[in-house]
Formats: structure tokens, C-alpha cells, sequence
């Protein structure tokens, strides 16, 4: 399995990050035991959380795990901080990194996080101020690497170009939507400033909550269930495309759309590895197949055409 840097970091991962925003919500902490044993045993160490994820049982639930096992060591832990915990708790303010950092490192019982992110932009606060207080974490040894989630192209130029002049450190990544389906904010100007500065790409929704694994055809299956009416958007001439689209190539492959949703993923110009979320040993088993797939150029092409 080849593994990939984030950015130009230390930090080298395997080609798929555990999406936590599923701890506490629909993975109960015994069975999300259960998981995270699974996908460390098959080979994967990057999880990815926020603060904002259960307003904190994320952090708790993955704290509580790595302190039962004891392999903090051996974990890549990414977690973001920025969107709103409570009344006066959110944003990017110096202030705000500074206790918004003690609270995650308390929940997740860690003197330490690999990747730290800015979860949104904050239209209140400046690069330079963030980055400033970024790099107090960065010099203590409390944070190893920072990235950013959901900025466009421009705010990370401006971001690195301020990382430059004022010698502070840069976003080693960014979060992206990005999949099959969600391609327009990331393709174009955002993939190209990512892979001209040497920016780790870590997509999230890398399965569109779920329509990219065939399981929403008809209008009744985008009512039932919780994910259901969350998925309903996908239900249009172009989702139709793509299901056409993978349902043609796990003819060939004998894959299935999950996993070769995946597969196109990790094979986009600049992307590092895809987030994805796993509520039982069955998911897990086809998120790591996915990111193990390689698919023909063929097959590639037909699915890229399939979601214009």
C-alpha cells in the first residue's frame, strides 16, 4: 500500500482517513471500539474528528479508545476546531485557537495532535492573526502540521503567501467536498493552488453520504431511513448518470460502487487520501478495498464523463 505526505509535512498516511464524525452519533462507543481495532489491524492509522462532531463525544469516544489501547503512538490524529460549540465558541481568533486547542487535547487525552484544522473560514479574523497563534501550538510541540476545510483557492494563496513573508507555518492540507457527484468546488482553481504549492487533499463525503454506494435508486428510497432525505439532492438525471456509470464497471471489475466510487477518488490529480465513515466491520471492509483498487484509465474515463 502506498503511502502518501500531507503536504510537504512529516506526516505520511495510507490512502484512506477514518471519518469520525460518526462517533457518538450513528457508531455507539462499544461497537466504534469494534471499528477503529479493525481499521488499525488492516493497516490504516489517519482518523480524522472535530471539536463541533457531537459537540465533543467524537473527541471523547476517540480519547477513550486510544488511552483503553494504548496506541496513541500509532494513531495520525486530525482534528479541526473553528465551527460553533456554544455561545462565544467559534471562529479562528488567537484567543479562540487557544482555548479551543486545550479542550480537544483534554477530550481526546493527547498532549499532541498530528494535523490541526481550520474547520471554515472566519470572516472576523485574518490569516496572519490565526497563523500567528497557529504556530505558538506548532513550537510547543502541541500540534505538528496544519491544515485548512472548506476554503477556496484565493484564501489559501493569500494564507501562504502571508505563511512567507511573516515566516509562519503553512497549511499543510484542505478539506475538501469532493466526490463522483460534488466536483465543482474543488476541480479547478482550488485543485490547482492544492497541487501547485504542495497541498495535501483530503475530500470529505467522499461517498456523497451514501448515494455513491447504490444503495438510493428509486424516489422511496430517498425517503427512508435517516440518510435518506439527506441524500435526496442526488436524486437527478446526473446521479442517474453515475449509478449507470458504476453499475457499467463493477460489470468488469466485479467491484462494488462503493469501492469504486473510492478507487476514482484516489486516483484525482492531487489527492492525498479520501475521508470516509465505516458503522460496521462490513463498511470497513469495503472502504479499504476501495482505496486498494486501481482502476483502467477506461474505467476512470467513463465514470469522470458519467458526473459532468
Amino acid at each position: 500500500m502506498q503511502r502518501r505526505p500531507i503536504g510537504r509535512s512529516e506526516l505520511v498516511i495510507e490512502p484512506l482517513v477514518f471519518g469520525g464524525n460518526v462517533l457518538g452519533w450513528t457508531l455507539e462507543e462499544d461497537a466504534a471500539f469494534d471499528v477503529l481495532d479493525a481499521y488499525l489491524e488492516a493497516g490504516f492509522t489517519a482518523i480524522d474528528t472535530a471539536d463541533m462532531y457531537g459537540k465533543g463525544r467524537s473527541e471523547e469516544i476517540l480519547g477513550r479508545w486510544m488511552k483503553s489501547r494504548g496506541n496513541r503512538a500509532q494513531i495520525h490524529l486530525f482534528t479541526k476546531l473553528g465551527s460553533e460549540m456554544g455561545p462565544g465558541k467559534k471562529g479562528l481568533s488567537a484567543d479562540y485557537v487557544r482555548e479551543a486547542v486545550e479542550a480537544s487535547l483534554s477530550r481526546l487525552q493527547t498532549d499532541y495532535i498530528d494535523l490541526y484544522q481550520c474547520h471554515r473560514p472566519d470572516p472576523e479574523t485574518g490569516h496572519e492573526e490565526t497563523l500567528r497563534a497557529m504556530d505558538v501550538l506548532v513550537r510547543s510541540g502541541k500540534v505538528r502540521a496544519i491544515g485548512t476545510s472548506n476554503y477556496t483557492a484565493e484564501m489559501i494563496r493569500e494564507a501562504r503567501e502571508i505563511s512567507i513573508i511573516k515566516s509562519l507555518p503553512r497549511y499543510e492540507s484542505e478539506q475538501p467536498l469532493y466526490n463522483l457527484y460534488d466536483r465543482e468546488s474543488f476541480e479547478g482553481p482550488l485543485q490547482q493552488a492544492c497541487i501547485e504549492l504542495e497541498i495535501g487533499v483530503l475530500p470529505y463525503f467522499s461517498l456523497a453520504a451514501g448515494f455513491l454506494t447504490g444503495k438510493y435508486r428509486t424516489d422511496a428510497d430517498f425517503k427512508k431511513g435517516a440518510r435518506g432525505p439527506r441524500v435526496e439532492k442526488y436524486n437527478t438525471d446526473k446521479g442517474r448518470r453515475i449509478l449507470a456509470a458504476l453499475d457499467a464497471v463493477s460489470d468488469r471489475t466485479g467491484a462494488s460502487p462503493a469501492e469504486i466510487s473510492l478507487a476514482w477518488l484516489v486516483a484525482q490529480p492531487g489527492v492525498t487520501a479520501p475521508i470516509a465513515s465505516a458503522t460496521s466491520l462490513e463498511q470497513l471492509k469495503t472502504l479499504v478495498a476501495g482505496v486498494s483498487l486501481k482502476l483502467s484509465e477506461e474505467d476512470l474515463e467513463t465514470l469522470t464523463q458519467a458526473g459532468r
